[in-house]
């Protein structure tokens, strides 16, 4: 992962009350085989745009999502990913921590309209989304209960019948009111008593006289009824309108209950589809779903890589150097003793040197698995908790190099990079003595295995004819486990080597041999299948012993002796 700030561009291009051009790099997954890839991102004019690189930004872009129309979602469970989508084209991308994820996904969703019924991403995905319609729309639509249905057009054709008694009734009345003001010239505008037309006739006022209509009017009795129907007529009206209030709002509550449902199918959909095709979420723990021989291929990808990148470094002549005076001592540093972790250390050291030259055969359990030349690799199977912790165990012989200066470039961090092609950063935790350090180890990721690192003491010393370095996990307050990223694994591991050349001979690099026994016990500290990690160790163990004494051998070519 490239470590590079977002930057906001502020060249003249932009146009006038637009907003700023976003660049920087993210990882993005490509596929299964090649995992995550670093990708310079752009964001420009609602559009975002990926390139392979910064220097191939204005070679055109490799792919592009219009906003807009995009679903910008976090992951739930890597605190540093998240996904953009259209459709069903989706980006799988990862920031170097989550401050930085945080800061895109604020950025992205900005840039993101309301459409229809929701947001923008719900309707960008279903072509559309539902659209929450006006009312004449929805009275005149089909609903989801046919009851409902029925009932509201009932209640709409009684609307219709109570608008036409209203407005006769209403006619009716005013006429009334008419030949009760023609019929007494005292009032006028400026009146503030309210008029009743019953009272008036009551008090000798004929209505009909004025009108010239028998028929159109009555006495004071038809005034009542006409007046009550109206009261009746409007109280039907506002019951009515209640009533088709009381269904609007159950179709509403019904059309949301669709729209979710029809959401989470829709979902459930998408997954399964993304779920049949290989994606980053396809990773190791129980969430993963990728099958052993795809887990193994993708992990076996991440090796080669690794080992041709290693190849095609060139190490300059400068570095290609021995110290002398940082050869392992014979003898402990006395600083060690007097610390804290000199009980286990020297117990755990002396177990592991008097256990590395052991026969392998009986009923120890130990089985052949590998085997090259010299070289012989054996593994006792062995799992706890569902965790493949297979000890393993590697006797080789090497000519031309003495058991002191195999120790000597196994222990030293100075030359670490150089052999250990799967170490990604090292840091000397603690300088106990001359002879024993505290690392912290942060290995490259080779998906879809999650990142491993570890913490441990490595110890270097000589045992009568033997120098051995023993590595061992340990704690420490301000390396805490499975803290961020990186999955703790925990390690026993033990170089021990033995220098022999031919009897009455002073030793010279043409007649000495390196008989070594390399063990190892590591606990990967998360799951992985089993299968897969016996068959890493099968194939990678034995490139390691081959890959670090040809290392040792070259180092040591031209340079004199060191017994």
């Amino acid at each position: 992962m490239v470590d590079e700030n977002i930057t906001v561009s502020d060249n003249s291009d932009i146009d006038e009350g637009g907003t700023a051009e976003l660049r920087g790099y993210l990882s993005k997954w490509t596929n299964y085989i090649h995992g995550w890839q670093d990708r310079f991102i752009v964001l420009k004019d609602s559009t975002l745009s990926y390139y392979k690189s910064e220097l191939e930004s204005n070679l055109g872009c490799r792919g592009a999502l219009c906003l807009k129309k995009a679903k910008v979602k976090p992951h739930e469970f890597d605190d540093c990913r998240f996904d953009v989508s259209v459709n069903d084209c989706v980006w799988y991308l990862r920031a170097s921590n989550p401050e930085e994820k945080q800061q895109w996904i604020d950025i992205l969703e900005s840039f993101k309209v309301e459409s229809g019924y929701g947001t923008s991403s719900d309707s960008s995905s279903n072509g559309g989304g539902l659209r929450r319609h006006g009312s004449v729309t929805s009275l005149q639509s089909t609903g989801s209960n046919g009851r409902t249905s029925r009932r509201l057009t009932e209640k709409i054709a009684e609307l219709d019948t109570y608008s036409e008694l209203l407005s006769k009734q209403s006619l009716q009345l005013q006429n009334y009111f008419d030949k009760c003001v023609a019929s007494c010239p005292q009032i006028n505008d400026e009146s503030v008593e309210a008029i009743d037309a019953v009272k008036l006739v009551d008090g000798g006022v004929d209505l009909r006289t004025q009108s010239g209509d028998a028929g159109d009017v009555g006495g004071a009795g038809e005034v009542r009824a006409t007046g009550a129907s109206f009261r009746a007529t409007c109280g039907a009206t506002l019951t009515t309108l209640h009533h088709c209030l009381d269904l609007l709002r159950r179709r509403e509550r019904q059309a949301r209950q669709a729209e979710d449902l029809y959401m989470a199918l829709k979902n459930q959909l998408t997954e399964a589809r993304l779920a049949s095709k290989p994606g980053p979420d396809h990773e190791e723990g129980p969430h993963s779903t990728l099958p052993d021989d795809e887990f193994y291929d993708a992990v076996e990808t991440g090796f080669d890589k690794m080992e041709e990148e290693r190849c095609a470094r060139v190490v300059p002549p400068a570095e290609r150097t021995r110290d002398q005076v940082e050869l392992p001592p014979p003898a402990l540093d006395n600083r060690l003793t007097v610390h804290p972790l000199w009980p286990e250390i020297n117990r755990i050291s002396t177990e592991q040197i008097q256990a590395a030259f052991e026969e392998v055969g009986g009923g120890i359990g130990w089985q052949l698995f590998a085997e090259e030349g010299d070289m012989r690799m054996y593994r006792r199977e062995m799992e706890v908790d569902g965790m493949v912790m297979d000890p393993l165990k590697a006797m080789h012989k090497v000519r031309g190099v003495s058991a002191r200066e195999m120790c000597h470039y196994f222990f030293n961090p100075r030359y670490r990079y150089e052999w250990e092609t799967t170490l990604e950063t090292m840091t000397i935790v603690e300088e106990i003595s001359s002879d024993a350090l505290v690392f912290h180890q942060t290995f490259k990721r080779i998906w879809p295995a999650s990142q491993r690192d570890a913490l441990f003491w490595s110890h270097v010393r000589a045992d009568d004819t033997t120098y051995a370095v023993t590595n061992h996990s340990t704690s420490n307050a301000e390396y805490p486990p499975n803290t961020g990223a990186c999955i703790r694994l925990f390690v026993t591991v033990c170089l021990a080597c033995r220098s022999s050349w031919p009897a009455g001979a002073a030793p010279t690099r043409d007649n000495i041999t390196t008989s070594i026994a390399y063990c190892s016990t590591v606990n990967p500290g998360g799951w992985a299948p089993a299968g897969v990690l016996r068959a890493v160790y099968k194939r990678e163990y034995p490139k390691f012993l081959k890959r670090f004494t040809g290392y040792v051998v070259d180092q040591c070519r031209g340079k004199p002796l060191a017994i």
